[in-house]
């Protein structure tokens, strides 16, 4: 699924899905691989391929849910 990656006011990283209308904030983050896994306030797991550290912001990738 396509998410969009962005920074608030704060400095905390924010993802969007816009089929789920849902906003929420990355609480941990952790590669593996050529692969991120973040996990979301909301519980959620994504794994995202191929993000350079730092993560620029904003930018659309596309996200596949774990859980």
């Amino acid at each position: 699924m396509k998410v969009m990656l962005r920074t608030n006011a704060a400095g905390k990283l924010l993802v969007y899905v816009a089929k789920k209308d849902l906003e929420e904030e990355v609480i941990a983050q952790r590669q593996e691989d050529n692969t991120q896994r973040l996990t979301l306030s909301n519980g959620w797991e994504l794994s995202i391929s191929g993000l350079s550290e730092p993560i620029t912001t904003p930018q659309t990738v596309e996200a596949r849910k774990l859980n």
